[in-house]
């Protein structure tokens, strides 16, 4: 058996644990902000570029869904 001192070192070690319903909901608020910043980058380049079709919008906005597609899923994986 373990003896007290035993257990409360084995206590230090061990991280606390955020709370599961505060991490999903930062990664969902960080997928949601790195989708909008792309997204009004792009049509600022757009409109700075004066473009009929919003080329710098679609392209800058499907890399910033893909990054924060990637940063969620390396988020989830971590141990």
């Amino acid at each position: 058996m373990m003896n007290q001192q035993e257990t409360d070192q084995e206590n230090q070690k061990r991280k606390p644990q955020p709370n599961p319903y505060v991490k999903y909901s930062a990664i969902a608020f960080q997928m949601g902000a790195i989708i909008a910043a792309g997204v009004l980058l792009g049509r600022w380049l757009d409109e700075r570029a004066v473009n009929e079709t919003p080329w710098y919008t679609l392209g800058i906005g499907l890399f910033s869904i893909f990054a924060a597609l990637y940063l969620t899923l390396r988020d989830l994986l971590k141990k």
